[in-house]
């Protein structure tokens, strides 16, 4: 990627944003197989700087609508699914920075991997230019992308569920923590612990991502917080 300064500038060019410090660029496109100066801190980052500049995306454009469909319309927007496509959309695939056994297999083309790189190269321009640059990054990301209220009812997905299922109740938000990555670097599963500090819960669920490992956690605490009748 060092090598290759005219595909870095094309990718800021298609950002619509020229990094002060390149190297947060570099690092948001390097995935842990690479080295182990990766993107997953600034994906971590990226993650809630891409909910906070969607909500509030959400809440200018559909003012009619209650919190629990704004919710569901802006899992929508930032599942796997939708990012994995902006991700190809701004050529992505061919920038990443992957070890060799992980290329191999098509890490390119996958699409938690590449999701997660969008997230860190929102956390990259966070860092490198602060939060109005980041939002209007967002912004223009989801320029192509039509926003309407129906999304809410396709949009469920079991942490939504859960968010929900603790708001009406008057609980705070469940917490995610990464127990353990497992498997070789480009064929990880994650181990991911969700917790209810109020009811002293814990599940944990495990998936081929992060999100999905989130999901499957998420899932795992519904049912169990159903079964108890809370």
């Amino acid at each position: 990627m060092d090598g290759q300064p005219a595909a870095l500038q094309a990718l800021q060019a298609r950002l619509q944003h020229p990094f002060a410090d390149r190297q947060l660029l570099v690092r948001a496109l390097t995935h842990r197989s690479f080295s182990s100066d990766h993107n997953e801190r600034l994906e971590f980052l990226g993650d809630s700087v891409l909910n906070l500049a969607v909500a509030a995306l959400l809440y200018e454009r559909l003012q009619e609508q209650p919190e629990g469909d704004l919710s569901r319309v802006r899992a929508n927007l930032v599942k796997q699914d939708t990012l994995h496509q902006l991700a190809v959309t701004l050529g992505l695939p061919d920038m990443l920075r992957l070890g060799e056994g992980e290329m191999r297999s098509g890490g390119n083309k996958r699409p938690s991997i590449l999701a997660d790189t969008l997230e860190a190269l929102i956390g990259a321009v966070y860092l490198d230019a602060g939060y109005p640059a980041a939002q209007a990054l967002v912004r223009r990301l989801f320029d192509g992308v039509e926003i309407k209220p129906a999304m809410a009812a396709s949009a469920k997905d079991p942490k939504t569920e859960l968010q929900e299922w603790l708001q009406g109740r008057k609980m705070k938000l469940p917490v995610y923590r990464v127990a353990a990555t497992l498997g070789a670097a480009h064929k990880q599963t994650f181990d991911v612990e969700c917790e209810v500090p109020e009811l002293g819960a814990v599940e944990r669920g495990i998936g081929a991502s992060r999100r999905a490992g989130e999901q499957a956690a998420a899932a795992a605490m519904l049912i169990a917080l159903k079964a108890k009748g809370k």
